[in-house]
């Protein structure tokens, strides 16, 4: 009977404080990322947009980092098993990165290598021609 009560006695009920306070830190993070969308709304000037843009997209980084930490556990781990994770989520954002760059790149350049389309891409289309077979209001369903 006493070694029951030792045991739970080395082990102090301090998850409940943590997990408040990370609850806190995650809504406060989430409303500062909501205010600043709401203020988005009115903002016309472009770079300042993409400022706001940046900083919401480090909030949610923020975000992340206490959800993984915590609620998957990984902020007692060791620092191996969390670089088994942390590693491959760079590689795979580098890779969207360089994936999303190259496509660019080619369809800016793709014209200038084939004279062929570049040559094609100049013809304009022309309009097509009204048929006059066609009764007027069935001429709604043809376009």
């Amino acid at each position: 009977m006493e070694h029951a009560q030792t045991v739970f006695a080395e082990h102090p009920s301090g998850g409940n404080k943590e997990i408040r306070n990370v609850t806190l830190i995650l809504t406060g993070l989430t409303l500062i990322e909501l205010a600043i969308g709401f203020g988005m709304m009115r903002v016309d000037a472009e770079g300042l947009r993409m400022t706001l843009k940046g900083f919401i997209v480090i909030l949610m980084l923020a975000k992340a980092f206490y959800i993984v930490g915590y609620f998957m556990h990984l902020k007692h781990e060791i620092r191996n098993l969390i670089m088994t994770i942390v590693v491959p989520l760079i590689l795979f954002i580098w890779f969207i990165t360089a994936f999303l760059y190259d496509g660019n790149s080619f369809r800016n350049l793709k014209n200038t290598y084939d004279p062929y389309k570049k040559e094609k891409s100049l013809i304009k289309v022309e309009k097509k021609e009204e048929r006059k077979d066609i009764r007027p209001e069935m001429k709604k369903a043809v376009d």
